[in-house]
Parts: structure tokens; C-alpha cells; sequence
């Protein structure tokens, strides 16, 4: 049997950060929901080969390490701060690199932050869109945060815990159907 994992990427180079924060606090929900073992990313821990990769095999070997991370992983968790109303340009540069057929089918839990409300559409406008190009297997649920729903860098909001909680038991589900060798997609 294959070990189960779950894999975050978050689009932000800074750190701390509440968007890896994020990522990473529904990343562990999720591997806790279906006994796997779990890591998160930030695209600054792809190193500088990400910075003038063309493809994936311009990547050096710990980026590539990364992407044969995501590939075998049982579900996603990515999100993205709001940069200008959509993600950061080198978190989609990243996933520019990425084979089209790499997400088929991979459960996918969508996340942003922003400085406001009026970037929370950014998940079904800007993520939705990207993932649905790779025909991952995106939750219902996606979630936006706003810097008022941390507190010292700690997701703090009761209604953002609830939809956060209702994203992982989706994914949970859907992860745990495919163990059951139910497919969900055609």
C-alpha cells in the first residue's frame, strides 16, 4: 500500500507568513483526518532553479523533489496571498512548469489571504480557474482569510475554522472514496 500523504504549497516568499500559516493548518487538518503524513511548502523552498525554469526539468533537484511530492501526494492544500487581485506571479510561475496532467484527479483543497474583503473572490475567480486547467479534483469549499481573521499569525476566526473544517472533511471523503478505489472522476 502506498503511504497516504498531504501536501501544502503556499505562494508567498516571506516567513513568517500567515498564508503558509494557513495552508499548513488545514494541510495537518486534513492528514490528521486521514492518517497520512503531511509537509508544507512556500515557494521560496523551491530555490532560485525556479527562478529562470522553462520547465520542469530546469528545476534542480530539490524542486524536482518538491514536484515528485505533489505528483504522488493523496490530496493538495495550496493558497495564495492576494497580490493585485489575483496570486503571486511566482506561485503560478511554478505551476506553469508543471506537466498539465500531473493535478488530474488529485483532491484540492483551495486557499488565499489578503489585506481585505474585497479579495475573496480570488479563489473562485483566479485558483478555481488554475486548477481547474490541470482537471484537479478541487473541494466545494475554498476559503479566503483576511488579515483580521489571524491573530499574532494564528488563523483566530470562528467562521473561517467552520468553513476550513467543512474543506477537509470534503477532502477527507474524497480521499477516502479513492482508497475504496471509487473513482470521482471520469
Amino acid at each position: 500500500m502506498l503511504q497516504r500523504s498531504v501536501v501544502g504549497i503556499s505562494g508567498n516568499i516571506a516567513r513568517p507568513s500567515k498564508t503558509r500559516a494557513f495552508v499548513n493548518h488545514v494541510a495537518q487538518d486534513v492528514a490528521e483526518a486521514i492518517g497520512a503524513g503531511q509537509v508544507t511548502y512556500d515557494v521560496e523552498d523551491l530555490g532560485p532553479s525556479v527562478l529562470t525554469a522553462r520547465r520542469t526539468a530546469d528545476l534542480d533537484d530539490r524542486a524536482r523533489a518538491i514536484v515528485e511530492q505533489l505528483r504522488k501526494a493523496t490530496v493538495l492544500v495550496v493558497g495564495s496571498p492576494t497580490y493585485k487581485g489575483s496570486y503571486t506571479g511566482l506561485f503560478k510561475h511554478f505551476f506553469d512548469l508543471l506537466d498539465p496532467s500531473l493535478l488530474r484527479g488529485k483532491p484540492t483543497i483551495l486557499l488565499a489571504t489578503g489585506g481585505g474583503e474585497r479579495h475573496s473572490l480570488i479563489v473562485e475567480h483566479q485558483l478555481r480557474p488554475l486548477f481547474g486547467f490541470f482537471e484537479a479534483l478541487t473541494m466545494p469549499t475554498a476559503i479566503y482569510a483576511s488579515d483580521r481573521d489571524f491573530v499574532d499569525g494564528v488563523l483566530a476566526s470562528n467562521p473561517i475554522l467552520d468553513r476550513a473544517r467543512q474543506a477537509v472533511g470534503e477532502a477527507a471523503r474524497t480521499a477516502g472514496a479513492e482508497a475504496r478505489g471509487v473513482s470521482l472522476v471520469a
